[in-house]
This record gives C-alpha cells, structure tokens and sequence, in this order.
C-alpha cells in the first residue's frame, strides 16, 4: 500500500496565499489557506494508505486530524524539501501539497500495477501530484519550482529516467483570488468552500 505524503505550511498571516493579498486581509488568506489544508488532510485520511506523513513547515494546529505521522520540512528550496519528502519513504509513495482542497480520497487512491510512476499536472502549468512505486529524489533535486514549466520539467524528467509515467487529471492550485472561487465551486461541500463564503459575506457589510 502506498504512503501519502503531504506537504504544507502552517497557515500563518503573511506566511502563507500571499498572492490571494488583496483583495483578502492576511488574517483571511490565513483562514482560507487553513481550510484548504483541512480539506485536504481530510481526502487523505479517507483514502487507503500504509502510513499518512504531513511535511510541515511549523507546527501543527487544530487543523490535523489524528493518525498522521508529522515531520519537519527539509531546508533548501522547494525541489530538495519535496526530494527529502521522498527519501524519507520506502516503497510506493504520493505526495501533494495543500493548493488543491477540491482533492478527493478517489483521486489519492493510486495502483502502480503497470506503472513506475503518477503524476497529477496543475492547470497553472506546476503540478498537484506525484507519486513514485519506488521513490527516487534525485528525479526532483533540481527542477525549477514555481515556473510555467515546472510539470513539464518534472515531466519530462521521470521520462527520461526510463519510468513509465500515469497521467492523473488536471486540477487547479488555489493561488489567486480566481482559483479560490473556482476551486470552491467545484467543491462546494468543503471547508474551503464555506470558509469563502464567509470570508466574503464579512467583507460585503
């Protein structure tokens, strides 16, 4: 069975969804980045999995449900923390990050029978997903992080390192202030959603 791996930042003001600064206060971005990472933590609790690690850099809050694993975030850039994210597992491992809360157990729930590798491309050109039946980090040391290519890179080099590669469906990391409202109308049951809702009924009296 496969290990998920989560990796996020503690949902601070002004540490976390800067770009969603304006038209949101970073105490709201904060909110909203807090919803987002519950719904999240949510999909994977619910999915089948040998063992649920949150990569965190912070502490954990009120956010975390029980039975994961939480371990500090390597230093470096966000390629070497995501390469020592999977050095840390043995074994067939996915990991996401906290952008996506419209996430669903359905979509963590891989099989690498017939494949060496999973990778979930993000509408903004990065990427939402990727999984590995045997982990291998220097596949990730290296590639340009926060890019227009980013997934393609990334891509391009599980390619090249003779894995085959299953394409997961695309979906959209909450980045700006248009992804929030397009990702909560896709997930309108979830906590991000009502966090924005709230968050805007505040903001219109």
């Amino acid at each position: 069975m496969t290990t998920l791996l989560v990796i996020a930042k503690e949902p601070r003001p002004g540490r976390v969804k800067t770009r969603l600064t304006p038209p949101f206060s970073p105490e709201e971005a904060a909110g909203l980045a807090a919803a987002a990472l519950a719904d999240t933590l949510a999909a994977v609790a619910a999915a089948p999995a040998s063992r649920r690690v949150l990569v965190l850099d912070g502490r954990p809050g009120p956010w975390l449900p029980p039975g994961f694993d939480v371990v500090p975030q390597a230093p470096g850039g966000l390629d070497e923390r995501l390469a020592r994210a999977f050095a840390g597992c043995s074994g067939p491992a996915l990991l996401i990050g906290m952008d996506t809360p419209q996430v669903t157990p359905g979509l963590l729930t891989v099989d690498f029978a017939g494949c060496d590798a999973c990778f979930g491309p993000a509408e903004d050109g990065g990427f939402w997903a990727l999984g590995m039946a045997e982990p291998r980090p220097e596949l990730l040391r290296g590639v340009p992080m926060s890019a227009p290519d980013t997934g393609a890179v990334q891509r391009r080099r599980l390619a090249e390192a003779g894995l085959k590669v299953r394409e997961l469906p695309p979906l959209r990391d909450v980045d700006t202030a248009a992804d929030a409202e397009a990702v909560a109308a896709a997930a309108p049951a979830g906590r991000f959603a009502a966090e924005l809702a709230r968050v805007r009924a505040v903001s219109a009296r």
